[in-house]
């Protein structure tokens, strides 16, 4: 009986090493992580520290208050609760901002131009986007760096388009060579952007005259008057703020506009610790979370309920010389700490990690954008800008960089996922089968299993023996995904504008984007 008993289990091992190879060979994705897993697991304040914070913030607001508040917002604050003084500064009451807060949306559909790929932001769900608005690229064989061009953020989008675990794609950086004409940059942006990725994506905005006619461009795509408003798959934002405590103008006018639409408010309030916020992290959180609910509170008197990704972005500052240290595990614990506060009220978060210090894709960069993306998920923030690819604290963009960080993306939310602990993953049957059987778990069912469910696998990070690597020209990491990203860019040009689409957009507005551009054989990446 014991006999029968091996015979048939070790019938229910068959395949082996060749049906490993067979399963990996239907290139499976996406089974071991998926968009918007939970996290919450790291929480580096106290909850008696997150009400201090709270309570310092609304002091903030109730008794500085916000200056230079432009005429759109007091339209709605004044007979909303707010008090504008003799200083000219606006303040918010207490009760005011907890009532505003309460009526604040609390998640939303970030649609997508390919419905497929919606999905709901709220809650703890982490996903992971691009970002930036950098004004340069690293070349990869030069390493030196140059100002962006338009053919390039068509060129990111397309690339972000393939990467798996990129699932928004926010303006990664500029267009410098339009960077005076600003009208012509934000139109040609947008079309870039819808040309080049079926995923969510934003835009930031220059000025708030521009919101509708991207709008109608959108519309002329979608080949609907109206469409876009009923789905809309572009977020509209940017810094409303200027630190420490005023409105910026420009932007402040776009928050507005953009709550009168219903749209979804985009912010990032990124005071620098040391200069435009306190040394003191807990300081800089007091007024950046202060600096962020009054955006909140200002979407909300223009329409209750808005939805705004409340995007707390305090900088860290390397106080020996006054600069940016985006890569520091000031950072990483900072993003971590606010992400965690703004849960604590349900709010929807989005917020920045992988802004390393670095000016090439080296292990300063792989160590700054790991910790600071970590801890930044697993502290359960929804939208995560991760910025693929960004290199020298913000201001520049390695396409490389994109495809390397792509994996790490990967294995962050692998760490999200965890361990499923139950009867089945025990194993305990596996166990005893393979122990009294043949001795390895190679040609078990379950691994055959699992090795997809429940391993992710890299693109390009290298696991071949040292062997093996001598013997295929001893690429290291940075050469393997120059090689992807070549690959991927001289021959994936998708057509998500119709001719016809093209052609009502291209009568309409002054598109730079040439159609020679937009397929193979332009000598970009040949």
């Amino acid at each position: 009986m014991a006999e029968a008993g091996r015979k048939s289990r070790r019938g229910r091992r068959a395949g082996g090493r060749e049906a490993r190879r067979a399963l990996r060979a239907e290139g499976v994705r996406g089974q071991a992580v998926q968009p918007g897993m939970n996290g919450g697991a790291y929480k580096p304040l106290s909850d008696h520290d997150i009400q201090r914070i709270h309570d310092t913030a609304l002091d903030i607001l109730e008794n500085i208050g916000i200056g230079e508040p432009i005429p759109e917002i007091l339209h709605y604050a004044l007979p909303g609760g707010c008090v504008l003084g003799d200083d000219g500064r606006l303040r918010f009451p207490r009760s005011l901002v907890e009532d505003l807060v309460d009526v604040s949306a609390k998640k939303y559909i970030a649609h997508a131009p390919d419905p497929d790929l919606d999905f709901e932001v709220g809650a703890e769900k982490v996903y992971f986007s691009t970002s930036g608005e950098s004004v340069s690229i690293l070349e990869y064989k030069e390493q030196k760096f140059r100002p962006t061009k338009l053919t390039d953020l068509y060129d990111a989008a397309r690339l972000a388009d393939t990467l798996e675990h990129i699932h928004m794609f926010g303006q990664p950086f500029i267009a410098a060579e339009y960077s005076q004409e600003i009208y012509v940059h934000d139109i040609n942006i947008a079309y870039a952007e819808l040309a080049g990725t079926r995923k969510p994506f934003a835009l930031g905005i220059a000025e708030v005259d521009h919101i509708e006619p991207i709008i109608a461009l959108f519309d002329a795509y979608l080949g609907e008057e109206g469409g876009f408003l009923d789905r809309p798959f572009c977020t509209f934002g940017g810094c409303p703020i200027v630190s420490p405590l005023r409105f910026g103008k420009d932007n402040a006018e776009v928050l507005v506009k953009i709550a009168e639409l219903g749209l979804v408010g985009d912010v990032a309030v990124a005071p620098q610790a040391g200069a435009t916020s306190p040394a003191a992290l807990a300081g800089t959180l007091a007024q950046t979370f202060a600096e962020t609910l009054a955006c909140l509170a200002v979407m909300n008197l223009v329409k209750p309920g808005s939805a705004i990704n409340f995007g707390m972005w305090p900088f860290i500052s390397d106080l020996r010389t006054g600069a940016f240290s985006g890569g520091s595990g000031e950072e990483a614990l900072v993003m971590a700490a606010c992400a965690q506060l703004c849960n604590h009220y349900g709010f929807i978060t989005s917020m920045a990690s992988g802004m390393t210090d670095s000016k090439t894709m080296d292990a300063q960069a792989g160590y700054e954008k790991a910790i600071t993306t970590t801890a930044l998920a697993l502290s359960g923030a929804n939208l995560v800008a991760a910025y693929p690819g960004i290199v020298g604290s913000l201001l520049g963009q390695s396409f490389e960089g994109m495809v390397i960080d792509n994996d790490m993306l990967g294995n962050v939310q692998r760490l999200l996922r965890g361990i499923e602990v139950n009867d089945e993953t025990l194993s305990y049957q596996v166990i005893e089968d393979t122990v009294f059987g043949i001795g390895h778990y190679l040609n078990q069912p379950q691994t055959l299993e699992l090795m997809q469910k429940e391993y992710l696998y890299p693109e390009v990070a290298d696991r071949r023996t040292p062997g093996e690597w001598e013997l295929t020209g001893q690429q290291d990491i940075y050469e393997l995904a120059h090689e992807q990203a070549r690959k991927t860019l001289s021959a994936y040009y998708p057509d998500y504008i119709s001719q016809e689409a093209d052609r009502r957009i291209r009568d309409k507005f002054p598109i730079r984007l040439s159609t020679e551009d937009m397929r193979p054989g332009n000598g970009r990446w040949d």
